[in-house]
């Protein structure tokens, strides 16, 4: 693959990954809109795997918190504050794993990926985001996280796998619903991105292993590499822009390009 057409893939995966405008739709539109091929699986999985190391080391205290609570958590002690994470995430992870076994055994997955549904829903939650978040109420932090939040935040984020909705923006959009504040809403939605990367990219890397070579291997290690970066980046401006700053330039962002992509894919 072109070293350009990596490096491309890499920084608009990295980039989006965690900010409420859905990397996934992106990544559809790159080819979409261009003559470029599509990147494949094999590039797709080693992108996330660079996000996926971004947002680990990004949060590594409360990675490492949850880490250490799973042996607890595994003998159903949920008596620490690591041992609750690790369980809250798993309970989070379970409707997305679910929703995607059936998006995929029912091929939906390959059928949703147009341009139409990506215009439709970066248009759609775009508005579902700026309405949770100027009504939300910013009475909880994430230390306040509950099951029952964690179910409802978990079900918001099977609904990620529409291409073009945002696994991060639909997941904040949740929790400004449920009362969080925007950084904590944030949080929470990049805590939930990892076990569901890691579920997702596993899943890909059992079809990609079977195929893949050397010349795919570097690639890949270039991709991830260029995402790990982009991806770090994209959410240290994020995070401490939301101490000050609301989610309506994303929603700006959203809106203005899901009217785009709709009347070119209408025209």
């Amino acid at each position: 693959m072109p070293l350009f057409l990596l490096i491309l893939v890499a920084l608009v995966q990295g980039i989006t990954e965690f900010l409420p405008v859905s990397s996934s739709g992106h990544l559809i539109l790159i080819s979409e809109l261009s003559s470029f091929p599509d990147q494949g699986q094999a590039i797709d999985v080693a992108v996330h795997i660079g996000t996926l190391f971004a947002v680990i080391l990004f949060f590594w205290r409360d990675v490492s918190l949850g880490i250490a609570g799973i042996p607890r958590m595994l003998t159903g002690r949920i008596d620490t504050a690591g041992a609750k994470l690790a369980f809250l995430l798993m309970i989070a992870t379970i409707p997305a794993i679910v929703f995607g076994l059936f998006l995929k055994v029912t091929g939906l997955n390959d059928a949703m990926r147009s341009m139409t549904v990506i215009g439709w829903t970066m248009l759609l939650f775009g508005l579902l985001l700026w309405w949770a978040d100027q009504r939300g109420e910013t009475d909880k932090s994430s230390v306040d996280w509950s099951t029952k939040d964690a179910i409802k935040m978990g079900l918001w984020q099977a609904v990620a796998l529409i291409p073009g909705t945002s696994r991060s923006g639909i997941c904040i959009t949740a929790g400004r619903m449920l009362g969080y504040s925007r950084h904590d809403a944030a949080k929470l939605a990049m805590l939930m991105s990892i076990p569901t990367i890691i579920a997702s990219g596993a899943l890909l890397s059992v079809e990609v292993i079977a195929t893949a070579d050397a010349q795919v291997a570097r690639d890949g290690a270039i991709a991830a590499a260029f995402a790990f970066v982009a991806a770090l980046l994209a959410l240290g401006v994020m995070m401490r822009l939301l101490r000050s700053v609301s989610f309506t330039p994303y929603v700006i962002y959203r809106v203005a390009l899901g009217v785009v992509l709709l009347a070119v894919a209408y025209s």
